[in-house]
């Protein structure tokens, strides 16, 4: 295995631990609320507009052209398989180096797919909320994330 690939996974596997266990590298002092308000809140911090929001709100405007393309070329790269394999077929040898352009197509389309979707869906889309009476964009977040405020759970909505 290439250096490069295990340390991609080592990586990865911190991060999915150290998600998954809630661990952080600087603790910070949680929001205090009183006892009575404890399940009627929610946490909320201002949203902070960065470059891949506005990316993903303006591809969102043209999320069914991608579908249909994205869709289209799943279908030519079934097309390519299956022609490839008919022909493997009537032949009656395999012969790898015919396999490679779909192959590489196959890949270049998961990848395509897998970035335009990371596009799309920015962290900050699955946690927007809006506040009643509060002007800006807000995210979910928790009671010891800097600039967190305790807002009343009947206020808030998705």
């Amino acid at each position: 295995m290439k250096p490069i690939m295990l340390l991609a996974i080592v990586a990865l596997t911190a991060i999915v631990i150290t998600a998954s266990f809630g661990l952080q590298i600087d603790s910070t002092m949680p929001l205090q609320i009183p006892e009575a308000m404890q399940s009627r809140a929610l946490y909320v911090c201002p949203a902070e507009s960065n470059i891949w929001t506005q990316v993903s709100v303006a591809m969102h405007s043209i999320i069914r052209y991608l579908t249909i393309a994205f869709f289209f070329c799943v279908m030519l790269v079934t097309f390519f398989w299956g022609w490839e394999l008919y022909q493997s077929l009537v032949e009656d040898t395999f012969k790898r180096d015919k396999f490679a352009k779909p192959w590489k197509l196959t890949k270049f389309l998961f990848w395509a797919g897998a970035i335009i979707l990371l596009l799309l869906f920015t962290p900050n889309h699955y946690k927007t909320v809006h506040i009643e009476g509060a002007s800006g964009d807000w995210v979910l977040c928790e009671n010891n994330t800097p600039g967190a405020k305790a807002v009343r759970s009947d206020l808030v909505h998705r």
